[in-house]
């Protein structure tokens, strides 16, 4: 009889994951190596990514190396990819996770906050996807896991690119499944509800909005990094080889965003704008970019 725990392992396995400076990125690459695959954590902040591999290093017996890179244009995704293979000698598996996001009413969006929401939550995946397909058709195939959302399936206010971009995440995921599952490239996504991460900082500190996510959640609180990682490690593994396509929503039920924006928003107009008074707690003047 078959042991089916050991279709879970990763062990000979390579894995890249972007945005791992921190947050669910962190977490996952933890969740990796613990299964038995080497690492490779890629970010912009090279001392957290020195200190971060180093320390899963040491605690998993794994090899980790750190990739400081800016994901923004399409060589230098390339360039991390082939550094990943020259460091592990393949790439298996991808942990598509780096990400921005910018919390603002929709009518003040301006044209670069639009580009740069979109550009590194939907254009940089899709060319690190590539770069690293093209790595696993070498080595017989591999696992590619994108970080999608609630909001890949439901709407919320003041996260229009965000909301739009990773809308789009699922059905790249979809399509990219289709297309490179002949060749034995496995593409899923998973959809992480409301995580405490450093990009939910300004949410949690929002007591009405606090209050909102842990009354919904059947086990009363927020979720952690932790809580993605079964899922993650069995997508990423030779357990799910009959699984592609698939974006699992890793949250509890009872959701509803209606009494949220009712309650939310009301109409403040001045000089011809529709402005809400508060967003989340936040004054318009503490609004920040937050990355993965």
């Amino acid at each position: 009889m078959e042991d089916v725990l050991s279709r879970f392992r990763l062990d000979g396995k390579a894995a890249l994951i972007t945005g791992a400076s921190r947050g669910i990125g962190l977490g996952l690459a933890e969740a990796l190596a613990a299964a038995g695959a080497d690492v490779a954590l890629c970010s912009r902040s090279r001392g957290v990514l020195e200190h971060q591999s180093g320390r899963i290093s040491a605690e998993t017996g794994r090899r980790a190396v750190p990739l400081p890179a800016d994901l923004a244009s399409a060589d230098e995704a390339r360039r991390v990819v082939q550094e990943v293979v020259e460091a592990f000698g393949r790439l298996d598996i991808l942990i598509n996770n780096a990400g921005i996001n910018l919390r603002k009413p929709s009518v003040d969006y301006t044209e670069e906050d639009w580009d740069r929401v979109m550009d590194l939550n939907i254009r940089t995946p899709f060319f690190v996807a590539q770069a690293a397909a093209r790595a696993m058709l070498r080595t017989g195939g591999g696992s590619i896991i994108n970080i999608a959302s609630l909001l890949t399936f439901m709407g919320r206010g003041t996260v229009p690119a965000y909301a739009a971009a990773k809308g789009g995440i699922g059905q790249l995921t979809k399509s990219l499944a289709v297309e490179w599952a002949a060749a034995g490239i496995r593409v899923n996504a998973i959809a992480p509800g409301f995580i405490s991460t450093e990009m939910t900082v300004p949410l949690r500190e929002d007591e009405s909005f606090n209050r909102w996510v842990v009354e919904r959640t059947p086990m009363r609180r927020w979720g952690e990094s932790r809580d993605l990682a079964g899922a993650t490690v069995f997508l990423a593994s030779e357990a799910s080889a009959f699984v592609t396509g698939q974006i699992p929503p890793l949250t509890a039920a009872g959701w509803r965003v209606d009494r949220l924006w009712k309650s939310r928003w009301k109409r403040h107009v001045t000089g011809g704008e529709l402005r809400p008074v508060q967003l989340l707690g936040v004054p318009s003047t503490q609004w920040t970019w937050q990355e993965a």
